[in-house]
């Protein structure tokens, strides 16, 4: 028996790191309580397990009295000095007597026990052992799956990855070494299970703190960020150092550092913006190399009306929506964006547009601008370089060209003033 115990113990000490005291404490109460219930039953008893052996003693426990009223849980006074001379009333006496007279159901009751405490210790040390990396990355091995669920081994204990905390086309072969985020722990019947993710948003800002130092050390801070799983994500980045590039930083040299968190997310997208108070700055900077127009804001409802150009509309809404929605989430406000409505100009107008240009030349009368404009000269820069003998071929007599050509210079020479 005291081989046995000692084994328990060794093992639950190296393998399951309970400490020997604890379950010595727990085996102890465990052997007293199934002796009292079999056939020890409405006895007192006290258990003691020697740490370094594992020997087993146990003691029947007795109050001294004068009168006995119970003779299971009392013992008399004279009888019990006959044991120990000293004995007063009142006091608990001991009697030893031998562990194998607690009896099989006692030993199987107390196994069963031990079990549960033993569970229960497991228990307490996951959750000891792991709410300080709450919020941090881990690093574990693909077990298997359990109802859709990804059983991740972390080394002291297993983690769950349900469906909504992976990412959409990553796939997690058994055995594979994987890094993810200790989301929370959640108290169960069955103990405390370790939530992980893939999908968290928080996933990437650990990797960034992990691989960009200017962010451990809070040189530079991550402002806001918006993400969908798998696909893309938008991070603004800030800088307390006016000598240190907030987007440089994370992007590093020749863009290693970034490259090295998108090869870990599996080729998702990483935006890495500047980032700035203003709402409308920040939109602009978001939505590059797209250029909101006609920008509106709606303070009271927190949306930003604007409009972009035709070829720049794909950009800025991006595939099923998906850039439209990352800067809104990352900027707290609806977005309605359009494309501008270009006003085609007919050739009538067009005509107009020149004669009235010709117009602007003082002294030229509007017959002469419609066949001016006719000719060509669609405006007074179109004269430049023209000589009077250029006028006269297109139907002027010499004095009118020369009289054009007189009032077009004096203009242009003002213009050019």
């Amino acid at each position: 028996m005291s081989h046995e115990i000692l084994s328990v113990l060794e093992y639950m000490e190296k393998e399951k790191g309970i400490s020997r005291t604890d379950m010595i404490t727990a085996i102890s109460g465990a052997i007293a309580s199934a002796a009292q219930k079999g056939i020890n039953a409405g006895r007192e008893i006290r258990v003691d397990i020697n740490p370094r052996t594992g020997a087993l003693k146990a003691w029947n426990q007795l109050q001294v009295v004068d009168s006995i009223s119970d003779p299971a849980l009392e013992i008399h006074i004279e009888k019990a000095r006959l044991e120990k001379p000293d004995a007063q009333i009142g006091e608990i006496f001991e009697r030893e007597i031998d562990p194998s007279f607690l009896g099989r159901i006692a030993a199987q009751t107390a196994r069963q026990a031990i079990m549960q405490r033993i569970r229960q210790f497991e228990k307490e040390r996951i959750y000891d052992d792991f709410k300080s990396l709450v919020g941090d990355i881990v690093t574990g091995t693909v077990r298997r799956r359990e109802r859709g669920d990804l059983i991740i081994d972390l080394g002291k204990a297993e983690g769950v990855m349900p469906p909504r905390e992976r990412v959409p086309g990553e796939d997690y072969a058994p055995g594979e070494r994987i890094r993810c985020l200790l989301l929370k722990i959640e108290q169960t019947n069955r103990g405390p299970d370790l939530i992980l993710s893939r999908a968290n948003m928080n996933f990437i800002k650990r990797l960034f703190e992990v691989e960009v130092t200017e962010i451990a050390d809070g040189t530079v801070t991550i402002e806001a960020m918006a993400r969908k799983a798998g696909y893309r994500t938008k991070i603004c980045v800030n800088s307390n150092d006016p000598k240190v590039d907030p987007v440089g930083a994370c992007v590093g040299s020749r863009g290693a550092r970034v490259k090295s968190i998108v090869r870990e997310l599996g080729g998702e997208k990483i935006d890495i913006i500047r980032y700035f108070p203003d709402p409308l700055q920040q939109l602009e900077e978001a939505l590059k190399p797209a250029v909101p127009r006609n920008v509106k804001v709606d303070q009271r409802n927190r949306r930003i009306h604007f409009e972009v150009a035709e070829d720049e509309l794909s950009i800025a809404i991006g595939r099923q929506g998906l850039n439209a929605k990352l800067t809104s989430s990352l900027l707290g406000w609806k977005l309605d964006i359009r494309k501008i409505e270009e006003q085609k100009v007919g050739f009538g107008e067009k005509v107009e547009m020149a004669i009235s240009a010709i117009e602007q030349i003082p002294g030229i009368e509007r017959g002469i601008a419609e066949q001016l404009v006719a000719a060509g000269f669609v405006s007074p820069e179109a004269f430049a370089g023209v000589g009077e003998a250029d006028i006269v071929s297109v139907g002027f007599s010499a004095e009118t060209a020369a009289d054009i050509h007189s009032k077009v210079q004096s203009f242009l020479q003002g213009q050019a003033v």
